[in-house]
């Protein structure tokens, strides 16, 4: 498990608020499952989460990735790239498409939700742009996030998140604890075995 970062562990009757919880992972290595795992355990305890989900559209042979966002109220799916073309080079993002990604999350955070969930801290987060206006938002009105954060852009997301922020591996079980803290309500309607 990564350290924490400057956050002494969750409890149920004094956590920090809100928390800004990132999931490190390798460069390149994009923990889809995990996320994927955060927003099924969320839905199953009721807990009102927003937010995307990344997913990844792979379509020729050279194993060239594009990727497409799903707004999580919505399932709206909105590619992030642009198609330009053979043999173009640059960033190909679609700046106009994550803006309209970044206004979706901003209604739907507008419904009292429990969690914003964003990809990634990727390298326009990391320049002070993309959806970090989402993550004010959140912190204004106490909503814990959880977002992705690559290895390359850990020293800028620590610089930004400052003393709110805990960092976990992708290894599922480290959120999933987490989860219970800071949900203990919902851990709580799970249902009681029969009794013998």
């Amino acid at each position: 498990m990564y350290a924490l970062h400057s956050v002494p562990p969750h409890s149920a009757s004094a956590r920090p608020q809100p928390a800004l919880v990132a999931i490190v992972y390798a460069n390149e290595a994009y923990p889809q499952s995990t996320f994927e795992q955060i927003v099924e355990d969320c839905r199953a305890r009721g807990v009102r989460v927003v937010g995307v989900l990344q997913h990844p559209i792979c379509s020729d042979t050279a194993g060239h990735c594009d990727v497409v966002l799903e707004e999580l109220t919505t399932g709206l799916r909105t590619d992030l790239f642009e198609d330009r073309g053979p043999g173009a080079t640059g960033c190909r993002l679609d700046v106009a498409a994550l803006a309209e990604v970044n206004a979706q999350v901003a209604r739907s955070l507008d419904h009292d939700p429990e969690l914003l969930i964003l990809n990634k801290f990727g390298k326009v987060e990391a320049e002070g742009r993309g959806l970090l206006d989402l993550v004010a938002i959140a912190v204004d009105r106490g909503i814990p996030v959880v977002i992705g954060v690559p290895i390359r852009n850990l020293e800028a997301w620590r610089t930004f998140a400052g003393d709110v922020s805990v960092e976990f591996s992708s290894e599922p079980s480290e959120v999933k604890e987490w989860l219970n803290r800071t949900f203990p309500a919902a851990v709580a309607q799970s249902p009681e075995p029969a009794a013998c």
